[in-house]
C-alpha cells in the first residue's frame, strides 16, 4: 500500500478529511520550500502537493502562474524540485508528497537523463504521487506503467464537464485519489458552488474506487469545511501561495527571517483549516460513516 493510500485510509477510519496544501517549488524563496513543507505538516497537512514550475501552464490562474515565473527566474527546474523532496524526506519519512505539473518538464528530464529517468529519480527522492495536468489517461500509458512499477500513484483530474464515460475511464487507472476541479476555470477562481460540489462527488464515486479530493476556489476555513462535508480531501493552493508571498514581502532579508516568516504563515493557515475540518469529525466512540 502506498503512503497516499495508507494516509487516506487511516483518516477515513477516523472519520477525518485529508488536508492537501499546494505550494510552488522554489517560491517564495529558492531555498525555503522544504522548511515550508515541514511547517505545513506541523500545521495539520496530511499530503503535500508540490508544484513543478512551468512556463506555459493551462490550468493555473494568475497567482500560481506568477509563482512559477518567480521560481523559474531563480533557476528552479525538475532536478531542483526532486532535491527539495529529498531534503524534506531527511526529516519526514511519513507524509506523502505529490508532484503536480505538466508533461513538458517530465519529458525534458527524460530527454536529458535517459528514458525512464524521471520516474526512477522521483521514486528515489521520495515522491509518492504524480498529477500531470496535460496527461489524460489515454495519453500516459508509458508513464502510468513506470509509475506503478515504482510504487508511485498516478492522480487524475475530473471536472464539472466530465462525462460518465470519462469518470469510468479515470476510475480504471487512477490510484491514490482523484482530484475534482470544483469549477470550470483556473486555480484561484472564485464563485465556488459548494452545493454543486456536494451533488457531483457522489456521481464521481459511482465510477472511482479511490478517495475524491476537491480543489480550485477554496480560500478559507468555511469553504473548506463545506467542501469536506462531501469530499474525502480538500486541496488549497492559490490562497496559500498568496500568503507565503505576502509573508516574505513583508519580511525583507536576511533570508533566514523571510524563510521563518513564510514557514510561520504556512503553519498558521494550515492550523486554521485543519481545525475547521476536524470540527465535523466524530468524537471518540461515535460511529464513522462515509
Amino acid at each position: 500500500m502506498s503512503r497516499i493510500a495508507a494516509t487516506l485510509q487511516a483518516l477515513q477510519a477516523q472519520g477525518r478529511k485529508a488536508l492537501i496544501p499546494y505550494v510552488t517549488a522554489g517560491d517564495p524563496l529558492a531555498d525555503a520550500t522544504p522548511q515550508i513543507m515541514h511547517a505545513l505538516v506541523a500545521g495539520g497537512a496530511d499530503i503535500v502537493e508540490l508544484g513543478v514550475p512551468f512556463s506555459d501552464p493551462m490550468a493555473d490562474g494568475p497567482v500560481i502562474q506568477k509563482a512559477s515565473e518567480r521560481a523559474l527566474a531563480r533557476g528552479i527546474g525538475m532536478r531542483q524540485v526532486l532535491a527539495m523532496v529529498r531534503a524534506f524526506r531527511g526529516r519526514d519519512a511519513a507524509t506523502p508528497v505529490v508532484l503536480m505539473g505538466y508533461a513538458n518538464p517530465i519529458e525534458r528530464y527524460d530527454q536529458r537523463a535517459g528514458d525512464g529517468a524521471f520516474v526512477r529519480d522521483a521514486a528515489a527522492a521520495g515522491v509518492d504521487g504524480l498529477l500531470v495536468v496535460d496527461y489524460p489517461p489515454e495519453e500516459c500509458e508509458v508513464l502510468a506503467a513506470r509509475a506503478r512499477a515504482a510504487g508511485i500513484d498516478l492522480i487524475f483530474l475530473l471536472a464539472p464537464t466530465s462525462s460518465d464515460e470519462r469518470m469510468a475511464q479515470v476510475g480504471r487507472v487512477a490510484s491514490g485519489y482523484v482530484y475534482y476541479v470544483s469549477l470550470a476555470g483556473v486555480t484561484g477562481a472564485g464563485h465556488l458552488d459548494t452545493a454543486a460540489v456536494a451533488a457531483m462527488v457522489p456521481r464521481i464515486r459511482r465510477h472511482v474506487r479511490v478517495p475524491v479530493g476537491v480543489g480550485f476556489g477554496i480560500r478559507d476555513a468555511a469553504t473548506a469545511r463545506a467542501v469536506a462535508a462531501a469530499a474525502d480531501a480538500v486541496v488549497i493552493g492559490s490562497r496559500l501561495v498568496e500568503l507565503l508571498q505576502a509573508a516574505t514581502r513583508d519580511n525583507a532579508p536576511p533570508a533566514a527571517d523571510a524563510t521563518a516568516a513564510a514557514a510561520s504563515a504556512a503553519r498558521a493557515f494550515m492550523s486554521e483549516i485543519r481545525a475547521a475540518l476536524d470540527e465535523s469529525a466524530p468524537r471518540a466512540g461515535e460511529g464513522v460513516t462515509r
